[in-house]
């Protein structure tokens, strides 16, 4: 193959007039019409000096053109770095500098305070709005609808994904093309996609879930996709006759679970639900199963690994695990301190190994070195058990990392700019089950001596800092936080102190 990934995913649907996109409005983008935009993106992109390996951050809305920038990246040899709509100006200068990003592609509306960054890291500034409108497409509109796919590798780059730790700034997780195509061809095969379904489509396209693990299935077996902008429970409920399967998040299912419309007719011809990027509480895989009939498909992944377990299509799911290990892919727990391999049933840390693990993080070997093991397994920092079916528990994790909504949320990052605000000593930041959204954040704040922090003026403040999806839920004053001996701040005990403060 000259290029794997866009062979396997792309290339092979050319000319072929069934559907691809399906939007709201019931306008549909067949595989032809889409590789022809894709072809002339990549040819926009070209235009502007790209080479292969070069880095594309984009932070633009969902749309077909968007998802063929994305695959013009892949035909053109392009590193492809989406990013949170969400994130402040800010947080993405940190991401194209570091990066090296040669090109970033926003939305119009906030280009005027994004421009710094792209003079700052000498990064070329291009829009695209959800409408399909913008310099981008404009260039690409007087492009050729027809490409030379660039030869690459499989072991080349074709993602960065930004991941967070409890220590120091976002990691850049390296994924290669084998890494991509390997998880697409194995979800699609598990799963049992074909080419007559249609796909309900209402993630966001910036995270793997909805770019890698929805998108790639798809093009993986030819089916369809109903494009939603987002999830809207009006859309969504009114789409679901249409589609065949839907790919979710618990707080898609808890809201749908909340409104009457969603009864057991309107997913009579459904023939999956899957659920993951956060825990799925039991409670709603048991209401679900009620309401439908249907039991919701968990699965576990990260951004390191893509997906790593499911549970299966034939065969119990069960609430409370994310099932065995995908087909290729190995797992352990192991010890913690000493990275022993632990029997089945005891809980540790869980380990993985296969084609679906990342290459390292960009420019940091020593994290590399830290949590990719010289034998190929990622330590994932997950607290798990392996039950004696094979099934995954993942209990806990090892890190400090909030997860909330699908969102992976850096504590310290908060911390720091709670630290700064009027009236505050310090602050500790923890995430605490939420029903709706897995997770949610808490602040607890130690007011300085003599001083009444003004909570609702900090909430004001972390806007111009924070994206909207790491903003507290709730802050609270203490006056000291727990600690050890050894001065660290004791977060286990906050969060047994507020664990029902969101329920």
């Amino acid at each position: 193959m000259i290029n794997p990934l866009y062979d396997t995913l792309f290339g092979c649907h050319t000319g072929k007039s069934t559907p691809f996109i399906i939007l709201p409005n019931g306008h549909t983008i067949s595989y032809d019409e889409f590789l022809r935009m894709t072809a002339s993106y990549a040819n926009a992109l070209t235009e502007l000096g790209l080479k292969a390996g070069d880095r594309v951050a984009v932070q633009i809305e969902k749309s077909p053109e968007a998802i063929a920038v994305y695959a013009a990246c892949t035909q053109a040899g392009l590193v492809f770095l989406p990013l949170n709509t969400g994130y402040t100006p800010d947080e993405v200068g940190y991401f194209v500098d570091n990066s090296g990003a040669r090109i970033f592609i926003c939305d119009s509306a906030p280009q005027a305070s994004l421009k710094p960054i792209a003079l700052a890291t000498n990064a070329l500034l291009e829009t695209l709005d959800a409408d399909g409108t913008g310099s981008l497409s404009d260039l690409a509109k007087t492009m050729p609808d027809s490409f030379a796919t660039v030869s690459r590798n499989s072991d080349d780059l074709a993602a960065f994904l930004y991941t967070s730790g409890t220590t120091g700034r976002s990691k850049g997780a390296m994924l290669t093309q084998d890494n991509l195509i390997s998880n697409a061809l194995t979800l699609a095969d598990l799963w049992q996609f074909s080419a007559d379904d249609v796909l309900l489509h209402a993630l966001p396209i910036f995270h793997t879930h909805g770019l890698f693990v929805a998108i790639n299935t798809t093009f993986a077996t030819g089916g369809a996709m109903i494009l939603l902008p987002k999830f809207d429970l009006d859309q969504v409920i009114k789409n679901l006759p249409k589609a065949t399967a839907m790919m979710g998040v618990p707080t898609f299912y808890t809201r749908l679970l909340d409104d009457p419309r969603f009864t057991d007719d309107l997913t009579r011809h459904m023939r999956l639900f899957t659920s993951g990027s956060a825990p799925l509480l039991a409670e709603t895989h048991i209401r679900f199963e009620a309401r439908t009939g249907h039991r919701i498909l968990e699965r576990y992944g990260m951004t390191e690994t893509n997906m790593t377990t499911s549970n299966p299509y034939d065969g119990e799911r069960r609430a409370g695990t994310v099932g065995p290990a995908l087909p290729g892919v190995e797992i352990k727990i192991t010890n913690a301190n000493t990275g022993e391999t632990i029997p089945d049933g005891e809980i540790g840390i869980l380990e993985v190994r296969g084609p679906n693990v990342f290459k390292g993080y960009w420019q940091m070997p020593e994290k590399t070195r830290e949590e990719l093991r010289e034998d190929g397994f990622f330590i994932t920092g997950d607290l798990a058990l392996i039950d004696q079916d094979g099934y995954v528990q993942i209990v806990g994790r090892n890190k400090d990392l909030i997860i909330s909504g699908g969102y992976n949320i850096y504590p310290k990052e908060i911390e720091l700019v709670l630290d700064e605000q009027p009236g505050v000593l310090e602050s500790a930041v923890i995430g605490l089950p939420h029903p709706d959204f897995g997770e949610s954040v808490l602040a607890v704040l130690v007011p300085e001596k003599a001083e009444q922090p003004d909570l609702e003026a900090i909430s004001r403040n972390i806007t111009k800092s924070l994206a909207r999806f790491k903003h507290p839920k709730k802050m609270i004053l203490l006056d000291q936080l727990p600690r050890n001996t050894m001065g660290k701040v004791q977060k286990n005990i906050l969060r047994d102190q507020f664990k029902d403060i969101f329920s």
